[in-house]
């Protein structure tokens, strides 16, 4: 099934998209602070899969994926990974912080390192 990637990347976009309506959580609004969580992912591991596709440690099966490839040969459905997964996250996170606001993950005022 050449969409199965495309499939799971919209399932995960489903099952979180709500939480940014139903919890308020706020992520699509800041959305400079989303892209300081997900450019550096783009950047790193498309850089690092471009490479391994090169030196041909690392390859896609044909018939999970599109066929629509960006420079590099990089499928067009890892591109949307870096970018959904990260967002998914962020989401995710912000969801529990939403519900559970007393629990500390370290980047609250005054939180050291």
């Amino acid at each position: 099934m050449h969409l199965a990637y495309v499939l799971i990347l919209a399932g995960c976009v489903i099952g979180t998209l709500p939480l940014e309506f139903v919890l308020r959580t706020g992520v699509y609004a800041r959305w400079r602070r989303l892209l300081v969580a997900i450019v550096p992912v783009v950047v790193v591991f498309g850089t690092w899969d471009v490479l391994a596709i090169r030196a041909r440690w690392w390859h896609y099966d044909p018939a999970m994926i599109t066929g629509v490839t960006l420079p590099g040969r990089l499928p067009l459905e890892e591109l949307l990974f870096f970018l959904v997964i990260p967002a998914c996250s962020v989401l995710t996170l912000e969801a529990v912080r939403a519900r559970r606001p007393h629990w500390s993950i370290g980047d609250e005022s005054g939180a050291s390192a």
